[in-house]
């Protein structure tokens, strides 16, 4: 039996954001449904819920071969996500406390026009 299960690594907002930022850097991957992404993301983040994930969805083309942060609303699905995705190889983190805690660090979240945007 196994004391502490070893998984993914985790992030804050601030230390995402830095990866994210970062010439040649990681890929901000937002795992949560359609109607959450529209309302507000993080800037330059691209889309893949984490069911379609589950179902063995690709990767979107920007986000293959490059290393992964994983976030969603609250930071419970990111989690699963990334347990996935390093289970199939990709270098995966998640951010605790999802978008949630990325508004709340004064992160920007912007709607698909580029506005200020919601998290939903």
């Amino acid at each position: 039996m196994y004391l502490f299960r070893r998984g993914p690594g985790r992030v804050d907002p601030a230390e995402a954001r830095e990866r994210t930022l970062a010439p040649g850097g990681s890929v901000l991957l937002d795992v949560r449904e359609a109607h959450e992404w529209a309302a507000g993301r993080a800037p330059g983040a691209v889309h893949l819920p984490l069911a379609a994930l589950a179902a063995g969805a690709a990767l979107p083309a920007p986000a293959r071969g490059r290393p992964l942060v994983v976030i969603c609303r609250s930071g419970n699905r990111s989690r699963r996500a990334a347990e996935l995705l390093a289970a199939r190889g990709s270098a995966a983190v998640d951010v605790t406390g999802g978008m949630l805690a990325w508004a709340r660090a004064g992160l920007p979240v912007v709607d698909g026009r580029g506005n200020g945007g919601t998290i939903a």
